[in-house]
């Protein structure tokens, strides 16, 4: 790359504000095999994401195991019933016609771990506020999803799980703390309104565009 900044024109503007607003959790992937060196140059684009420190702590565990996939829906399987036995009545019959995840189908899997023991950095920026390692794992992630749907990629963060037992199953190291586990695969069906809100969960409200001025 060159260290003369690019033009990032009005029109490269609201292309970027359409890919952000086309980002979507997926749930429903099609059977459709995507490249091995797609998902390699994505994985390289998420590298320059921003990190505390540049300590980068971020964490890739590719999962194709057949038999790690199957225990960790069976975990899924388990949380999600105690996720839906928690809601309120009027709202568990919804909840249980949600569908939370596309474990099924996704052809890829990764669980994103941030290393908390991570030296990487020498601690700038973490002394007053050391959760800064897991939110610069989330910018990675973002960066990650962003590039994967401009690739016309779906990501769906699967998080109705228990981070312990899946660092148990996945063979983590104890100071690996869990922070996503994304499927990724070619959409089934596009849209640009997010599911929860189709399926009557949630819409959408202005309460984080507002701005307290003092």
């Amino acid at each position: 790359m060159s260290d003369v900044p690019p033009c990032f024109d009005e029109a490269f503007q609201v292309r970027l504000a359409t890919l952000i607003a086309w980002r979507r959790d997926v749930r429903r992937f099609s059977d459709r095999p995507v490249p091995e060196s797609l998902i390699e140059g994505l994985l390289d684009v998420a590298q320059l994401a921003p990190s505390v420190g540049n300590s980068q702590p971020w964490r890739w565990v590719r999962v194709d195991s057949p038999v790690k996939r199957d225990e960790i829906r069976a975990n899924f399987v388990v949380s999600n019933d105690a996720a839906c036995k928690a809601q309120p009545d009027e709202r568990a019959a919804v909840y249980a016609s949600l569908k939370l995840e596309g474990l099924g189908r996704a052809p890829f899997q990764f669980a994103i771990f941030c290393d908390r023991s991570i030296e990487q950095g020498f601690g700038l920026g973490r002394r007053t506020m050391p959760e800064m390692l897991e939110y610069s794992t989330v910018l990675m992630i973002s960066t990650f999803w962003l590039a994967a749907r401009a690739a016309g990629l779906g990501v769906g963060w699967v998080s109705i799980l228990d981070p312990g037992e899946v660092g148990r199953i996945l063979e983590a190291p104890v100071s690996w703390n869990l922070v996503a586990y994304l499927c990724v695969g070619w959409p089934e069906a596009e849209h640009l309104d997010p599911e929860l809100e189709r399926y009557g969960w949630q819409n959408r409200t202005s309460a984080g565009r507002r701005v307290k001025i003092i």
